[in-house]
């Protein structure tokens, strides 16, 4: 499923961190104004050189930022991280990226930060360190490998005052915003598909199916009630039952041909959702939420595509429906 996956380059009372807002500047950038500095943790993933190609030297590179040193280390144990981090590693600095030995280091240099490790195991420990340096913080999917340590780093923004946010690029797919915009009305349902690694120190889902559910996500909205899981170790089949009784789907693909897309049924039009077409828009909207300091996707929507794989998970052992507002 490596192959495969390479191809695709209960509620908080913590709402205020997805409505955080850092008084920032969103003016146009002029030559005379002063680079906004921007650092990286975690050079063992592709999105790492790809975000990295995107702010120095692609379409976003007239922003006014710049990705200017980076903390290497990631993954301790996963093969596919730790292979590929030498090659970003080399990647990155010819883009002209600093290496640091440490996030301390980092964040005495950057005053913005994408952490893109390719465990989410590490990210709440890495993730703590920003937001006590008070740094607005991208957390690359997985948010974490868990709906625990999701909830503790929502929890530690919360406490710290600092915007934060979790995102797979898949959320601003084109055809996904058009459909979240009103494209065709209200959506009723949808049915999405994508390929769907497992690592077995995430919730099954988080590792790849996470892309899936986050475009499931976008043009639902909140408000899942319940969960089923069919699973067999090829593929499987996610479907949430909304509280006002629609219904979406991801199918996750282990074997075959795979792609991630999908379809969505609304009151005045049906539309296609996907494929993945590149990282440029996610990372649009990245620089936007450091402009403004506000959070494109709430906390509690973040908090809630985790209680639907954790209850995922849990279908999956007892073979029946689970209740989101048992998952905690």
């Amino acid at each position: 499923m490596e192959t495969n996956r390479r191809k695709f380059i209960q509620q908080l009372g913590i709402a205020s961190a997805g409505t955080i807002a850092f008084s920032m500047t969103s003016a146009p950038v002029f030559a005379h104004q002063k680079v906004k500095k921007m650092g990286i943790i975690g050079l063992d993933t592709s999105h790492s050189e790809m975000f990295t190609k995107d702010i120095n030297e692609g379409s976003l590179k007239d922003r006014g930022y710049r990705v200017v040193a980076a903390y290497p280390h990631g993954s301790k144990d996963i093969p596919s991280a730790l292979d590929m981090k030498p090659r970003i590693i080399d990647a990155v600095k010819k883009m002209g990226v600093e290496i640091v030995d440490s996030i301390d280091e980092l964040l005495r240099q950057v005053d913005y930060i994408l952490l893109e490790s390719n465990d989410g195991r590490v990210h709440l420990e890495q993730a703590e360190k920003v937001i006590k340096a008070r740094k607005p913080l991208f957390i690359d999917k997985p948010m974490a490998e868990n709906l625990l340590n999701v909830q503790a780093i929502f929890v530690l923004a919360d406490k710290y005052n600092v915007p934060v946010f979790s995102s797979s690029s898949l959320r601003y797919d084109k055809l996904v915003q058009e459909v979240k915009e009103g494209k065709i009305g209200k959506v009723l349902g949808a049915d999405v598909y994508t390929p769907a690694e497992i690592e077995p120190n995430h919730i099954d889902q988080a590792w790849y199916m996470i892309h899936g559910v986050e475009m499931l996500f976008s043009v639902m909205g909140t408000g899942c009630q319940e969960v089923f899981r069919a699973f067999h170790p090829d593929f499987e089949q996610v479907v949430g039952i909304w509280e006002d009784g629609r219904i979406g789907s991801v199918r996750g693909i282990r074997k075959g041909a795979a792609n991630i897309a999908g379809i969505a049924f609304g009151e005045t039009g049906i539309s296609p959702l996907g494929p993945f077409a590149g990282y440029g828009p996610l990372v649009a909207e990245i620089l936007n939420f450091f402009d403004t300091g506000k959070v494109p996707v709430p906390a509690i929507e973040t908090i809630e595509i985790f209680k639907f794989m954790e209850a995922a998970q849990r279908s999956s052992r007892t073979g029946e429906k689970i209740r989101l507002d048992t998952v905690s």
